[in-house]
């Protein structure tokens, strides 16, 4: 694929994540072995990153994070390293988001999410001047779970589709989306080109048990729905009709945090190098397998040229 011609925006979340690795069910009132490591995270700011390793253009990043110097600077330096600009909003009143994530044996993840500053994303953070030189705006559905973030993703989305922006939208949490509601979200998220649901995601939005009746069903409200299902690929829906079944490649799955963050930094990467939605999919699949092989949601890091080994 060629260079992407013009940058993406993508606006969400920047978390610190606490992931556990347990290979034995927990054991309630004592001790469970587990293997623990903080890493940066936040579904915006992993597919951020990963569209950065896929695509070689462009990636910035608008996100509310804490006000401490040490906790900020060590998330901008690891965004930086991937590629990624950031843009990040010191927020006096909150700290920067948590999560704590529980890995069983079958690399099924379990969230324990402290949100702080990730959901007080304020329309003042927002400028249409930040659409300059944009080819394509993602919003994390992570946005749209409290009034000032929900505020500032339908402001981002009213600006970018007047200034032909297309815009992508993952709605994020499926335990969210319970919360507040599946028309509340599908309301807010009009007009944007893609959605990109997984499959819990797609049921809760549509009532649909069958992943392909629920993608048929998104697909007349939105131009084009990708709905991710993990190790059995991805489904490409339009105008109502499923178009096509992706395959994921075969891997043996370690931690599954972060894999839909993945296909969809990647899918954005590819669509912005020239790719159709089936193309991207595949690539998002690749992705997406890649991710489920190492700890964490953000792509491995490459090491320096030049370096001691």
């Amino acid at each position: 694929m060629s260079p992407a011609a013009g940058a993406l925006l993508v606006v969400g979340d920047v978390v610190t994540d606490v992931v556990a690795l347990h290979r034995t069910p927990l054991a309630p009132a004592t001790d469970t072995a587990a293997e623990i490591r903080t890493l940066p995270g936040g579904a915006g700011a992993n597919a951020a990153c990963w569209a950065a390793r896929s695509g070689g253009g462009e990636v910035r990043l608008l996100a509310r994070v804490g006000a401490d110097p040490d906790s900020t600077g060590w998330h901008e330096r690891a965004l930086r390293r991937a590629g990624v600009r950031p843009l990040l909003v010191p927020d006096p009143g909150a700290a920067t988001a948590t999560v704590i994530a529980l890995v069983d044996a079958s690399a099924e993840r379990t969230f324990l999410t402290d949100s702080g500053a990730a959901l007080r994303l304020s329309p003042d953070d927002w400028s249409a001047r930040l659409l300059d030189g944009v080819a394509r705006l993602h919003l994390s559905g992570y946005l749209y779970f409290s009034a000032p973030s929900r505020a500032t993703a339908l402001r981002a989305l009213r600006d970018a589709v007047a200034a032909g922006v297309p815009v992508s939208v993952d709605p994020a949490s499926a335990g969210f989306l319970a919360e507040s509601g599946a028309e509340r979200f599908l309301t807010a998220a009009a007009g944007a080109e893609v959605l990109l649901p997984n499959a819990d995601e797609a049921r809760l939005l549509t009532g649909r048990a069958a992943p392909e009746r629920a993608a048929e069903e998104l697909s007349r409200r939105f131009p084009w729905v990708v709905v991710t299902l993990g190790a059995t690929g991805a489904l490409v829906a339009r105008d109502g009709v499923v178009t096509a079944h992706v395959a994921a490649p075969g891997v043996r799955p370690v931690d599954s945090t972060g894999a839909g963050d993945a296909f969809t930094g990647a899918f954005l990467a590819a669509r912005l190098a020239g790719a159709d939605p089936v193309g991207a999919a595949e690539a998002g699949c690749r992705a997406g397998a890649e991710a489920v092989t190492v700890v964490g949601g953000r792509p491995p890091e490459r090491e320096e040229p030049g370096g001691d080994g």
